[in-house]
């Protein structure tokens, strides 16, 4: 046994030599198993850090903040934070990724304090700070929450007692605004108050935060109940909770609300927070969470009143994920708009249907409702990413004015007052 596979070590070897053995075929022997190599961790302990890392022949391993981690050597090289591999003025990547050799693995590794120095083949040396590893790893990024939220039903949001942000304070100050954002990120809704009830003054409150997001309702809409748009919420009829623009690729990530001015009775707004009703379905019944986040479906608009002509398709899952940590970022529920469900076969469809009425069942529960009555001057900010909106019917004359936002430029400007979005 032994001459056997010794012989066959001398055969790989002299393959190696003659440059016939790929990088692939190298990862694939069996060093281990030919000779009694010991692969030692290295330690490094004080009172303020304890560290071991070990070095594969495909990969870093680094165990250190309580956690263990996985590092390609690629993904290593391609990180450089050096000044010839990365620009920090401009905190762009100036290495070529493409000139990276996939089979690269460093010459040497050594530890400094908190750092860790990767000196390569051709010289090169790559510096990366213990805690930069942990939070720019995948095992950290596991745990990590994207965008911290309170999910809420009824109860919950009112006794939280979230206060409105006055009109003023809200254009004039980095105060205000970084207090209704903090609001709005931690449970998608947020009001302003004592708003002159203008679309002009409508407008320039969405100004202050984000991009008009412009839409085939136009950049404003400014709307009545007169059917000029073949839309149900032109009309004086009651709304299911629904959010809007799902037959958009990427539905519109904001929507602001302004009642202008209603002579009438009825026409209270309600609020439902999707992603409390869907960690209701996770709880309960994780598996139909699951299909219910892979299963695409198409959404679609099609219009022809007077000289508005559209046909808008959007596809995707009506809870959509991130993969790495299961984080719910965004919920497309809209019962109205949703088209032939002919995405998937049969046997997966019944059990889509199930998963769907479990999650509509928690979100038409009654202790799930907040009902808010819109007035002049109390403007409404919704994230249609998140929080269902719908209406009682009403009578009378109603006019609303409103618009979408740019999802990115709302994060973009929390992010710089300082918050976590």
């Amino acid at each position: 046994m032994w001459c056997h596979r010794l012989s066959h070590l001398q055969i790989r070897l002299q393959d190696l030599l003659r440059g016939r053995v790929t990088c692939w075929a190298l990862q694939q022997l069996n060093f281990r198993s030919l000779f009694p190599l010991a692969i030692h961790w290295h330690h490094t302990a004080s009172k303020s850090l304890n560290c071991v890392w070990r070095q594969h022949t495909d990969h870093f391993e680094l165990q250190y903040a309580n956690t263990v981690m996985r590092f390609d050597y690629v993904w290593l090289r391609d990180h450089c934070r050096s000044a010839s591999c990365y620009n920090s003025k401009t905190h762009q990547r100036s290495l070529d990724t493409a000139s990276v050799d996939l089979c690269i693995q460093p010459k040497t590794i050594r530890l400094d304090e908190t750092t860790l120095f990767f000196t390569w083949p051709d010289g090169h040396v790559t510096r990366y700070d213990l805690d930069w590893l942990v939070k720019n790893s995948y095992e950290g990024q596991k745990q990590k929450v994207i965008q911290p939220r309170i999910l809420w039903n009824a109860e919950i949001y009112q006794q939280a007692q979230v206060p409105s942000v006055d009109f003023q304070s809200f254009l004039e100050t980095n105060e205000g605004l970084k207090n209704f954002l903090q609001n709005f990120l931690l449970y998608g809704i947020a009001f302003v108050e004592n708003v002159p009830p203008t679309q002009e003054h409508t407008e320039k409150l969405a100004e202050r935060i984000s991009l008009i997001r412009e839409t085939i309702y136009g950049r404003m809409w400014y709307f009545t109940s007169d059917f000029s748009r073949g839309d149900t919420a032109y009309t004086k009829l009651a709304l299911d909770r629904h959010t809007d623009t799902t037959y958009f690729q990427e539905p519109c990530g904001i929507q602001v609300f302004h009642c202008l001015k209603h002579e009438g009775t009825g026409g209270r707004t309600l609020l439902v927070d999707g992603f409390y009703a869907a960690e209701q379905v996770l709880q309960k019944v994780p598996e139909e969470f699951e299909l219910l986040s892979q299963v695409p479906l198409k959404h679609e608009y099609i219009e022809n009143v007077g000289e508005c002509h559209n046909h808008m398709i959007g596809v995707g899952p009506v809870l959509n994920v991130y993969p790495w940590n299961k984080e719910l970022y965004l919920i497309r529920y809209n019962n109205y708009d949703r088209a032939v469900i002919n995405t998937v076969p049969y046997d997966v469809v019944h059990r889509w249907y199930t998963a769907h009425r479990t999650l509509t069942i928690e979100l038409r529960r009654p202790e799930n409702e907040l009902w808010v009555k819109l007035k002049p001057g109390r403007v409404l900010f919704v994230d249609n990413w998140r929080v269902l909106h719908g209406r009682e019917s009403f009578t009378g004359y109603r006019q609303l004015c409103g618009c979408y936002l740019t999802r990115d430029d709302v994060l973009n400007t929390a992010r710089l007052l300082g918050l976590q979005a």
